[in-house]
């Protein structure tokens, strides 16, 4: 089976359409796909790239939405925007993903994250998102707050960002196998189907 990595931070929009079809992509496809949550918004203040925030790029910005709500329908599944954004607790969100990752609840924390943002518009990073998402995983709010706020997860997301950096990774979602970078959800394909 051929193991794809998957870069992504939670703030991102096009995103929530990778997180919504990787399980049943890795179904229809032997292969497996590894979760890497990283900070994008660092990497965009590196490059002086700050994407949908000015209002001169409101024809932009209109689009993504659109584009986002028009991708969910074509994969079977509902989007309902513009959701809020930008997130007011992007890097809370990631981390505590980052304590997923090591504790083995990052998908479906994830996933449901990202559902309460895009179905019922319900910030990542702030209650009742954050409360309502740990109780469904059945994990106390206070404990995962205190260890996502820890010296230790705090490091292992820094390093996940300058790793993803050195990896050329720009934005998310990015899908990576054996070196080869492929950015955006509509590249996912592309990297199946490079990986057989």
């Amino acid at each position: 089976m051929k193991k794809i990595e998957f870069w992504y931070s939670i703030g991102s929009t096009y995103t929530y359409l990778s997180t919504q079809r990787l399980e049943q992509l890795e179904a229809n496809n032997d292969v497996v796909f590894e979760w890497f949550p990283f900070s994008v918004r660092a990497r965009m203040i590196e490059m002086e790239n700050v994407p949908f925030m000015a209002e001169k790029k409101r024809q932009k910005i209109d689009y993504m939405w659109r584009d986002v709500q028009r991708r969910a329908k074509l994969y079977g599944f509902d989007a309902k925007t513009p959701a809020p954004y930008p997130l007011k607790e992007f890097d809370l969100a990631n981390r505590i993903a980052i304590l997923g990752k090591k504790e083995g609840w990052i998908k479906e924390y994830t996933k449901i994250t990202y559902k309460k943002w895009f179905l019922e518009h319900l910030e990542p990073g702030l209650d009742p998102n954050l409360s309502d998402t740990l109780k469904e995983l059945g994990l106390d709010r206070d404990k995962v707050l205190k260890e996502a706020n820890s010296n230790e997860i705090e490091d292992n997301y820094l390093q996940n960002t300058e790793i993803a950096k050195n990896k050329g990774i720009f934005g998310s979602p990015t899908f990576i196998y054996e070196n080869e970078v492929f950015w955006g959800d509509d590249r996912c394909e592309d990297a199946i189907k490079w990986s057989q």
